[in-house]
Order: structure tokens, then C-alpha cells, then sequence
């Protein structure tokens, strides 16, 4: 039986395909505040910009692919059992071909009814007012905003206490509740870390790698296929 390794995924692993990570230096989300397009208060404020927002986020996704490190993890499936736990709401991993990710905080590919935080159905192009779905209920954007339950959190739980290997990457873990998840892990799990950012008070320093996503990965590729066995 193959050991399972759970991934928790971030921003920075989607950065080095030139998707936008979440806040900038500036605090705003592509010159937008994020009060404005990631709450539900501003979702009822101006829905139109909300929708807006989301459609051209998912129109630049059209534009990027998987990178090296994307990859890696889905070659990783080889030698592991690979359950990938994501912050992020792009389909980059599914693309690179990991065949279990679990979304905490929505997906850009999918729309759900304004009245249900589940029931969401694939969704390719622009969503706007008046897109209904089957029972007649206006759509919005399958995203956790601010302030939102994160559906998922349980299962992840649930995943994270199984693993034999932890992989935190592309996050520096101050977002909550996805960030407590590290203190879910088993005290006999080997845990790593990859991220220029991250301030390492939880593995150990050669488990640490304080790089890029894919220079990390490739590194770590070679570790984790020698702990396979």
C-alpha cells in the first residue's frame, strides 16, 4: 500500500504561472478592494462588478498552464498516495493531471445558487445576473468570500490526519481556517515546507525549503521518491 502524502497548496505555486496571487503589497486584489469583489457584502453592494470580477479571472485562466512544480506533484502520484488540499480557486493542478484535489475556498470553473454554499455545477464562461440554474435560482461565483463557512474544511481535516507526509507550499499560512490544518497533522508525519515567505516554526530546517515552488519541488522530488519504500 502506497504512504500518503497530502499537499497543502497556495498562491505561490500558481504565481510562477502568472496567475495573480490574492492580495498584493498594496492590499488590493487586481486594483480592486477586496471588500469589493470578495464579500458578500459586496456582492449585495454592486453584483455586477462582483460578476464582472470573476468572469475576466476566469477568462485569464484560459491563458495559463500548469508549471513544473504543478507537475511534479501529479508525477508524485507514482510513488504516493496524493491528496492535494488547495487555496487556490484555478484547476491547475486537476490540468497537471493530480486526480484528488480538494478546493477549500471554491473554484474559479464552477457557479453555485446565491441561496446554497454547495450544489455547484461546472461553469466555462462569463456567469452574469440572470444565469439560473435548474430550480430558478440566480447563480454566483463557487468562491469562499470573506466572512463564508469553508465548506470543505472538515474533509480536509479528515484528510490531513491520515498522512505519513505533509507538504506545505506556495503559502505562508496566514489565512485562516486553511492555515490550522498544519496542527492537524500526526506527530509521526514527516512534514516539508516550500516557500520564500514562510517564517519556519514547524519543520525541521532540512525539511525547509525557502525557494520557489518549482525549484523546491524539483528538489524535493528526489527526497520523497527515496522515502517511498
Amino acid at each position: 500500500m502506497k504512504k500518503k502524502l497530502v499537499v497543502l497548496s497556495g498562491a505561490g505555486i500558481s504565481a510562477e504561472s502568472g496567475v495573480k496571487t490574492f492580495r498584493d503589497a498594496d492590499g488590493l486584489w487586481e486594483n480592486h478592494r477586496i471588500e469589493d469583489v470578495a464579500s458578500p457584502e459586496g456582492f449585495q453592494r454592486n453584483p455586477k462588478l462582483v460578476f464582472d470580477f470573476y468572469n475576466e479571472r476566469r477568462r485569464q485562466l484560459k491563458s495559463v498552464f500548469p508549471n513544473r512544480a504543478h507537475e511534479i506533484l501529479a508525477e508524485l502520484e507514482e510513488y504516493f498516495d496524493v491528496e492535494i488540499i488547495t487555496q487556490n480557486v484555478d484547476d491547475l493542478h486537476e490540468r497537471a493531471g493530480s486526480t484528488k484535489v480538494t478546493h477549500l475556498h471554491g473554484e474559479l470553473k464552477k457557479a453555485r445558487p446565491v441561496n446554497a454554499d454547495k450544489k455547484e455545477i461546472p461553469w466555462e464562461d462569463d456567469l452574469n445576473l440572470g444565469d439560473l440554474n435548474h430550480e430558478g435560482i440566480q447563480l454566483r461565483p463557487h468562491i469562499v468570500w470573506f466572512g463564508e463557512m469553508v465548506p470543505n474544511m472538515d474533509k480536509a481535516l479528515s484528510i490531513v490526519e491520515k498522512a505519513d507526509f505533509f507538504l506545505v507550499i506556495g503559502t505562508s499560512l496566514q489565512v485562516y481556517p486553511a492555515a490550522s490544518l498544519i496542527h492537524y497533522v500526526p506527530k509521526t508525519c514527516d512534514v516539508f515546507a516550500i516557500d520564500p515567505n514562510l517564517e519556519n516554526n514547524f519543520v525541521r530546517e532540512e525539511n525547509f525549503l525557502k525557494t520557489s515552488a518549482i525549484a523546491g519541488m524539483q528538489r524535493l522530488k528526489e527526497i520523497l521518491t527515496s522515502k517511498a519504500q
